[in-house]
């Protein structure tokens, strides 16, 4: 493992998911599937490493949703919350807890946190200017204004940010500002908040984040611009009913700011994780130990939050380690636009998961990753790779080796005989790409680690063609026997190695060469396993064909 002798364990987590909404393939390309595919492979390697995610469920966002649709916050993140578990289920997501922000020990730990800063006078008060609306007598919070960006002219900016231009906005820089609830154009109010001191750490983050040599160069770019700019102090607590209230009396009405808040869900997640387990101090192994190795999977729109507020926040605190690496991805559009959940303009998990055999759509992604720019996501393209790479490519391999293992060898594993050239060749080559796949694992490198996999079944089907079983059985028996021994035993490496991107046809493939669940190990993918005369099990279509008529629809 890099950086073996320094880390013990690894906490590995996703971008937590707003629950406004359901979840869609920018979020699964962003966070959610290569956290997921390291976190499959750190456990084939046999490291100790958790997984945590979950619904971030507070905040303006989900109270525009509530009164969009006529019912109660709660009811909002009740209903999305449980939706997307589901369809993160569905699409093969190996969290260890997927938990959410709505919970009485997210409220605890977010209230104690800042607690501790307030203890240490760390954070003070100001009194600023507000928009407030008359009609439904409450300050407007940022997500509750609409207006014209001063930065570009876009008509239809937030109060935080424009999604246009993409500048961070106030809600009072806006120029004709209306309430987005009622469309009426509030006036100007005080009101007292904490803010966070976080000008003071820019000195602390620099230093930080210029120690990190081996981070993605746009994370690193994208600190450097704040940094240029100067941070400012920002405000850590909202006029709002929806959210984890203050924890000090005189602030009635007043709750956490969620970009303050939602980050803890990550230490309130794994507290809960270990509460289960009935050992719930056994979380301070993860978030106190400078052992601990922890890694932030997210999309570039999250960088700021997770590489500099979040660490910030951590220094503040003074008892937590900060992450390690922040492996964050740009974006991934839908045929040429940005997804965008507001707008209703993506494709939903759950809308897919039901047509699609799941693998094909985290392979369709995972070849096509936004690890340095954005990507886009097209449907002809899932096709593409289900039907010329997958099916065509690792089902046709498969499907060749079973049939001629059930036709010419009773459905068993042939005696593998006197090695020749060729065999030894492709043998020896298992071991150096199970070497190189990992080292891709290793550096976040997933696109890479996924064509170097499907690289060696190429090669497989290479060998296959090469050593023309077809025509040896009937010549020498013995020969085609120790040529379809060895291609059964790369069907099992298969299995080892395509296990952090195809979870079920792993699965599925170590059904069809009887092998138990245990045998899945990063160590195994270079031993060959299979003991001449095992019985295999009958063969399963790996991939069928997705059809023009389906991706016209």
């Amino acid at each position: 493992m890099e950086n073996s002798g320094k880390y013990k364990r690894i906490l590995v987590t996703s971008a937590l998911t707003y629950a406004n909404g359901d979840t869609h393939l920018g979020h699964i390309a962003g966070s959610i599937l290569p956290a997921d595919m390291y976190v499959r492979y750190c456990r084939l390697a046999d490291y100790d490493i958790i997984y945590v995610c979950g619904s971030d469920e507070y905040g303006t966002a989900i109270e525009m949703s509530a009164i969009k649709e006529g019912i109660s916050p709660k009811e909002i993140v009740d209903k999305y919350h449980f939706a997307n578990k589901k369809a993160y289920e569905q699409l093969g997501m190996s969290f260890d807890i997927y938990s959410r922000t709505s919970t009485e020990t997210h409220k605890k730990t977010a209230q104690d946190f800042f607690t501790n800063l307030y203890d240490k006078d760390l954070l003070y008060q100001k009194t600023e200017k507000q928009l407030y609306s008359e009609k439904e007598k409450r300050f407007l919070a940022d997500r509750f204004v609409i207006g014209t960006c001063p930065v570009c002219g876009f008509e239809e900016a937030r109060g935080d940010e424009c999604e246009n231009c993409g500048s961070a906005l106030s809600p009072l820089e806006l120029k004709n500002p209306r309430s987005t609830i009622t469309g009426d154009t509030p006036v100007v109010k005080e009101s007292t908040h904490f803010y966070f001191p976080l000008s003071k750490f820019q000195p602390k983050l620099e230093e930080w984040i210029n120690s990190k040599k081996d981070w993605k160069p746009n994370v690193v770019n994208y600190c450097k611009g704040w940094f240029k700019t100067g941070l400012q102090d920002r405000a850590i607590t909202r006029d709002l009913d929806w959210g984890v209230p203050l924890p000090i009396e005189g602030f009635d009405g007043k709750v956490i700011y969620v970009w303050f808040e939602a980050p803890m869900g990550y230490i309130s997640i794994t507290k809960e994780l270990f509460a289960a387990k009935g050992n719930e101090d056994k979380y301070k192994d993860y978030w106190c130990s400078n052992d601990t190795k922890l890694v932030h999977f997210l999309g570039k729109d999250n960088i700021i939050f997770h590489a500099i507020f979040f660490p910030a926040m951590i220094m503040a605190h003074g008892d937590l380690v900060l992450a390690e690496n922040v492996p964050a991805n740009e974006f991934m559009n839908l045929e040429g636009t940005k997804q965008s959940k507001s707008k209703g303009h993506a494709i939903y998990v759950k809308d897919v998961v039901d047509k699609y055999n799941p693998d094909s759509l985290r392979y369709a992604i995972a070849s096509n990753m936004p690890e340095n720019k954005d990507t886009d996501f097209y449907w002809k393209d899932l096709q593409a790779k289900n039907n010329n790479e997958l099916g065509a490519i690792l089902g046709n391999f498969v499907n060749r080796t079973f049939v001629f293992a059930g036709k010419y060898f009773d459905g068993a594993v042939p005696e593998a005989g006197a090695y020749a050239e060729v065999d030894n060749n492709i043998i020896n080559s298992i071991k150096s790409y199970t070497s190189s796949i990992a080292s891709y694992y290793e550096n976040y490198k997933f696109k890479d680690a996924l064509s170097e996999t499907m690289n060696l079944v190429r090669d497989a089907n290479k060998y296959f063609n090469d050593t023309e079983p077809w025509k040896v059985v009937k010549e020498d028996t013995a020969r085609c026997g120790t040529i379809i021994n060895v291609c059964l035993q790369l069907c099992n490496t298969f299995a080892v190695l395509f296990n952090p991107v195809l979870p079920f046809t792993s699965e599925k493939l170590l059904r069809m060469l009887n092998m138990p669940g245990e045998n899945l190990s990063w160590a195994n993918a270079e031993k060959l396993l299979l003991p001449a005369g095992h019985k295999l099990n009958t063969p399963e279509i790996l991939f069928r064909k997705i059809e023009d008529s389906e991706i016209e629809q």
